[in-house]
């Protein structure tokens, strides 16, 4: 029998191949063609893309995230700058914000002035929290003393300075000209008319039915003349006494427990709570102590509590 030459090596081929894809789709393999379709087992493309990518690799490992570098610039090669993306560069700020600066109040203010009377650089009755012309004049100090700008602003050098030279300020200190916020009211104040006085706290709130009327700060009698606690009621107002026993002015007198009363106190606005009263109950602020005075009754109710 006569062979066409070149048809036995063509059958030849042909069979591997068809050997080939039997294989493949034993196996479940996929061919890409050279166009990026993914191609069966069978050969003919399916049509299908590859999926995307959804997440970047991870390049935290190893970045440099440090204060003062951009996390979103480019190596420092000109690659992926500003001026490549289109991107607005950031404006520097000129200066870091101070930590306090005059004009502010709040609890940062409080707390730098009861650092600086820690060290003898703020004076007065306490802390006020206002930012005010003698704070700026002790900070001044403060600055000039350390070789720090003196500029009355509390930045991050100087607040770091006093911070290493002085320790936390207690509550006490905080608060040492008043104005403290007062304390849960005791269950007993919040029926009827009650003045509700908390050691604690040292605040005396006047309360009607459960309602704050008004709030200040007061002190107490010393370890040897304490203040008593209870339940009691004001049995005498005197507007202009004067202490039998002591002779000193009690103005705005209202008596509660035996000579103990509550009134104003010229040396409790004076001096603080540098000292303490004879037993009674001191108010710092006498337009206070006098409008309290006007609206208090006898047979109101006095809760002393902690």
């Amino acid at each position: 029998m006569q062979r066409t030459p070149g048809v036995g090596r063509r059958r030849a081929m042909a069979g591997g191949a068809a050997a080939l894809a039997v294989l493949l789709a034993t196996a479940g393999c996929k061919v890409s063609g050279t166009d990026g379709e993914h191609v069966g087992a069978s050969g003919a493309a399916t049509g299908k893309q590859p999926p995307p990518l959804t997440q970047a690799p991870d390049d935290s490992e190893g970045r440099d995230d440090s204060p003062g570098r951009d996390s979103d610039s480019g190596s420092g090669d000109g690659s992926g700058s500003d001026q490549e993306s289109g991107r607005t560069p950031p404006t520097p700020s000129a200066r870091p914000s101070p930590v306090a600066a005059p004009g502010d109040d709040g609890g940062r203010v409080r707390e730098l002035q009861a650092r600086l009377a820690q060290i003898a650089w703020y004076f007065g009755p306490g802390p006020s929290g206002e930012y005010d012309t003698g704070t700026v004049k002790a900070v001044k100090g403060f600055q000039a003393k350390r070789g720090l700008p003196r500029t009355g602003t509390t930045d991050r050098a100087t607040w770091d300075r006093l911070t290493g030279m002085t320790r936390k300020p207690t509550y006490f200190q905080l608060y040492a000209a008043g104005d403290q916020p007062p304390a849960k009211p005791d269950k007993r104040c919040l029926t009827g008319r009650a003045l509700c006085i908390s050691k604690t706290s040292r605040t005396l709130t006047w309360m009607v039915d459960g309602k704050v009327v008004s709030t200040m700060d007061v002190r107490f009698g010393s370890q040897y003349t304490p203040t008593r606690e209870g339940e009691f009621t004001v049995y005498w107002k005197s507007r202009h006494h004067v202490s039998t026993l002591y002779d000193t002015p009690m103005p705005y007198a209202l008596f509660f427990s035996g000579g103990q009363a509550v009134h104003y106190s010229s040396d409790f606005a004076a001096s603080g709570y540098t000292g303490a009263s004879h037993g009674c109950v001191n108010v710092r602020k006498k337009e206070r102590i006098a409008s309290l005075f006007a609206q208090v009754r006898k047979g109101d109710k006095v809760v002393v509590y902690r």
